[in-house]
């Protein structure tokens, strides 16, 4: 039996969130799979996709 399990996991300071406090997962899925970073315009704090972003490319798991 297979058992789900993540590829990898990152730990962050802070998730994208919109300003009622929703989570982004659309944003999440983009970076997750590679590919670009669509509209951030609704999020609190747009930087957050900045620094997971760099925390993917640097490689850090911490």
């Amino acid at each position: 039996m297979d058992i789900a399990r993540p590829r990898q996991i990152m730990v962050v300071s802070e998730l994208p969130k919109t300003r009622s406090g929703k989570i982004m997962r659309r944003l999440l899925r983009d970076v997750a799979e590679g590919r670009p970073v669509g509209d951030v315009t609704t999020l609190a704090d747009s930087s957050v996709m900045t620094a997971i972003n760099d925390k993917l490319s640097s490689g850090a798991n911490d």
